[in-house]
């Protein structure tokens, strides 16, 4: 056990989606916080991260900041989701050895997995087959953050871990249409188009694809579960262990928001990989289960975007 009870944790991208439901979850841990906003550390920035870390000497990493987006984002971003999540996490990891942080989290994506990965996807299929294009430069990052910690988990002995999350969604999410995955920006048009009186809201893709999603507050406990009871150099899925196909997942947001208008799908755009499920046994025989159903995962982001205002809402 590596228990955080008066320990300095710092979660860094503390105020995305994760990072917040993290911060949240570690309220009840009795542990010291360390938060630094963008706009007083740029992540991207060696110097000053280390720098930082330095002056504040964390005990436990978090490695929850990312640039993240959805197919249209990382298909017309690619320069800056490779160049930014390497930065961010080559700076936080090598700094985190540098300045003896005893235990650091990396938190990955499913998308490191190839394109027809087996499924359920096992931790072993890491590298077995040709990525997803349209995700390619960002789960090329996120594969070099898990080698990242595995290197230095040899050659330094440094406790560093990965955790590989299934799409997530939830409270503080991204509502932005450009850079949001699906859940969000789809809520957010079914949302804007029940007020306005629009009789149809179109989806990218066939809607035959199948995804699973996680609340983020369940992967928050998951991560959090992770820090305290793994240390091992396999990075280990965390997901809700189902999957939905896009058109069920469309039919249940329109249920969620009470749209009474009509759901079409534009085929000309890409669908993206097939089929993702991740398999969770791993840490399902470590005695984490999720335990938020995605109907009511959804309800709960719902109410929680209608209770916000314009302007606490990332991306609105």
């Amino acid at each position: 056990m590596f228990e955080l009870a008066g320990k300095k944790v710092w979660v860094a991208g503390h105020s995305g989606m994760v990072g917040s439901a993290v911060v949240r979850r570690l309220e009840s841990e009795s542990c010291k916080l360390l938060l630094v906003p963008h706009s007083e550390l740029d992540l991207r920035r060696q110097d000053k991260v280390e720098q930082w870390m330095q002056e504040h000497r964390p005990d436990a990493v978090f490695v929850a900041a990312a640039t993240v987006g959805g197919i249209h984002a990382n298909s017309t971003r690619p320069a800056e989701f490779i160049y930014d999540n390497l930065s961010i996490e080559l700076n936080i990891i090598h700094a985190a050895h540098v300045c003896g942080v005893k235990k650091l989290l990396f938190l990955g994506s499913s998308c490191i997995y190839p394109k027809f990965a087996p499924q359920p996807i096992t931790e072993d299929a890491l590298l077995s087959g040709t990525l997803e294009p349209t995700n390619e430069f960002y789960a090329i990052a996120k594969i070099a953050g898990i080698k990242l910690c595995a290197a230095y988990r040899w050659q330094y002995g440094c406790d560093f871990i990965s955790a590989m999350p299934s799409n997530v969604y939830g409270i503080n999410d991204n509502f932005n249409q450009q850079m949001s995955h699906v859940i969000p920006g789809l809520l957010r048009r079914i949302h804007e188009a029940k007020l306005q009186g629009v009789p149809s809201v179109a989806v990218w893709g066939s809607g035959a694809v199948r995804r699973e999603f996680i609340f983020s507050e369940d992967l928050a406990d998951g991560l959090v579960y992770l820090m305290k009871c793994y240390s091992g150099e396999q990075h280990v899925n965390i997901g809700s262990g189902e999957d939905i196909t896009i058109r069920q997942l469309a039919d249940m947001l329109v249920d969620v928001v009470g749209y009474k208008g009509e759901i079409t799908f534009d085929t000309s755009k890409p669908d993206g990989t097939p089929r993702k499920l991740l398999d969770i046994s791993a840490i399902k025989a470590m005695g984490w289960h999720p335990e938020t159903p995605l109907r009511k995962g959804l309800e709960e982001m719902y109410r929680w975007f209608t209770n916000q205002s314009a302007g606490a809402i990332r991306g609105a």
